[in-house]
């Protein structure tokens, strides 16, 4: 595992709130020149730390109301139809998220749809039709009471 120091702690901290921070405003936050924070922010994106920038959309306001997390178990756990199932899933849209877990399940899908009759033919006719589902639980978002905004910074001491 590679440590942060603070500088490059400080520097994801700002940008992970607000990728739209320009080099000046993050340099005088973190109270460093231009240049030099420039430079770590391009190493940071060389070395993949810094993946990619986006931004965090309101789910609802564009007309995803629902959202859903489906465990799945597949009924072979070779290699092959694991990876068959992956390949498969990645291809649907409104598949955001897909994890292989252990546990009582394989695989953890989120999904996200407009409305409920969306996703009950979204999961009966797409969902239950990948390669090698042997079950699958459908769990429901009542309230997001923490939505994901980003991941823990932590710097070297």
């Amino acid at each position: 595992m590679s440590l942060l120091d603070k500088t490059d702690a400080k520097i994801l901290k700002i940008l992970q709130e607000d990728s739209r921070t320009t080099n000046a405003e993050l340099a005088e936050q973190i109270g460093m020149s231009t240049s030099p924070c420039w430079r770590r922010v391009k190493h940071l994106e060389d070395t993949r730390v810094i993946k990619s920038y986006g931004v965090l959309l309101d789910r609802k306001k564009i007309g995803q109301g629902v959202m859903v997390f489906i465990r799945v178990s597949i009924d072979s756990h070779s290699e092959k139809e694991a990876k068959k199932f992956e390949e498969r899933v990645t291809e649907l849209e409104h598949v955001v998220a897909c994890y292989s877990v252990g546990g009582d399940a394989d695989f953890l899908l989120q999904v996200v749809s407009p409305d409920l009759d969306t996703y009950a033919e979204f999961s009966m006719s797409t969902i239950r039709r990948l390669p090698g589902i042997k079950e699958m639980q459908s769990i429901f978002v009542l309230k997001e009471i923490k939505p994901f905004l980003g991941y823990p910074i932590h710097s070297q001491k």
